[in-house]
């Protein structure tokens, strides 16, 4: 898999981004109605990343996920593979990226909020990993909320390549 930097309003997040909305309607009843500003995933402030991959008939887009900043923390949102994409190491892909990213631009540690009925994410965090911290944001009180942590490696060297500007 290809990952690049896309803005988050960039077509092809737009079109990942919907698609994650209607797996939370069935998974959830309802799209993630957290608050989320498309400029929290502009660098400095974060990061927005696309993954393409060649299923047959050519590149598309498989895999989004991103970062946007806490101050020393970064919070991981809209990380997600396509259902047609899934199996093939694509997330985990997708989270070293934003791990190897969120830490060159000098975060600490990875925070994310996830469901309960996303078993499938809870295992790659774990895997990963990420481990229970105390709940915040916007589901912070639901019931099927989970809510984990990561502490980064920091790069000595930041002027890496991946990040813009």
């Amino acid at each position: 898999m290809r990952i690049e930097i896309r803005r988050y309003e960039h077509p092809d997040s737009a079109a990942l981004i919907a698609e994650v909305q209607q797996e939370y309607v069935v998974r959830y009843g309802s799209p993630d109605d957290s608050p989320v500003d498309p400029a929290e995933f502009a660098p400095p402030l974060g990061l927005f990343l696309v993954g393409y991959a060649d299923l047959g008939g050519g590149e598309t887009p498989v895999a989004t996920g991103g970062w946007r900043s806490h101050g020393e923390k970064a919070e991981i949102k809209r990380m997600f593979v396509v259902t047609r994409a899934r199996g093939r190491g694509y997330a985990r892909q997708m989270l070293a990226e934003i791990e190897t990213t969120a830490a060159a631009a000098g975060h600490r540690c990875l925070i994310l909020e996830t469901g309960r009925n996303q078993p499938e994410a809870i295992a790659l965090y774990r895997d990963s990993g990420y481990t229970d911290i105390p709940a915040y944001g916007y589901y912070a009180e639901s019931p099927l909320s989970v809510h984990l942590g990561k502490a980064l490696e920091v790069a000595a060297d930041l002027a890496n390549p991946r990040l813009p500007g």
